[in-house]
């Protein structure tokens, strides 16, 4: 009986250490990401301000909500932006989709 007490607390140690090392790596991972969307973001709000001048704060809202894919297709996009309105009409092509 000792023995099966042993071997299931053995277990149970196993598993929730298996758990809590899974749900550690899975709350890193979505920290991380979530960070390097913010550090994205900030750059890409810094270049489009020194390109364009001050942005509006609505179409900084519009930039805030874009997913990590449309921040880099942004980044890239930008060095061909004039004036806002190039953002704008960019930004406006990405609700046409």
């Amino acid at each position: 009986m000792r023995q099966g007490l042993e071997q299931g607390l053995e277990q149970g140690l196993e598993q929730g250490l298996k758990q809590g090392l899974k749900q550690g790596l899975e709350q890193g991972l979505g920290q991380g990401l979530e960070q390097g969307k913010r550090n994205e973001l900030n750059l890409i709000k810094r270049l489009l301000n020194r390109r364009l001048g001050e942005i509006n704060p609505q179409l900084q809202n519009q930039i805030e909500e874009l997913s990590f894919d449309q921040l880099e297709d942004l980044g890239e996009a930008l060095l061909d932006f004039e004036t806002e309105v190039d953002l704008t009409n960019w930004l406006n092509q990405l609700t046409d989709k």
